[in-house]
């Protein structure tokens, strides 16, 4: 059994995210903007170099702007944005993970580190799963009743 192990981002796509002066990252954030700015670095960072956080970037404008769309109520609206939001939250936590296990693994296989990659996969799936049927029990409702009085 061949183990597919992806290349880590070249030194460009790290650059245009993690600039120099992040060199001492272990230290404390010297201003609350700071840290909202490094917060950001990372959500940039997670856009630019993973296709499932874009994907599922895609699927929550697409279902807040739906639900917005078909006058759900601001209770429904949020509950959407809320299990959407843990969506991404959870892609996050997923990158990062998938980079420490990287770093420490260092680009070679170890069954520990499999278990570790693939459970935060599994959490960010269920996370997405859940957020279907959140989305399916309040959109198609509506959405069906729309198409029905089309025709």
């Amino acid at each position: 059994m061949s183990q597919q192990i992806s290349p880590p981002p070249t030194q460009n796509q790290l650059f245009t995210v993690v600039k120099k002066e992040r060199e001492f990252s272990w230290q404390v954030a010297s201003s609350l903007l700071v840290s909202f700015k490094y917060a950001w670095a990372g959500i940039i960072y997670s856009f630019q170099t993973q296709r499932n956080f874009r994907i599922h970037i895609a699927a929550c404008t697409l279902a807040i702007a739906l639900s917005v769309f078909l006058h759900l109520s601001a209770v429904e609206i949020a509950i959407i944005g809320i299990t959407s939001g843990l969506v991404l939250a959870l892609e996050l936590l997923n990158t990062a993970i998938e980079s420490l296990v990287d770093l420490t693994v260092k680009q070679t296989y170890h069954e520990l580190a499999k278990i570790a990659k693939d459970c935060a996969a599994g959490a960010v799936l269920v996370s997405a799963l859940v957020a279907v049927f959140v989305a399916g029990v309040l959109l198609l409702p509506p959405l069906f009743t729309l198409v029905i009085s089309a025709f």
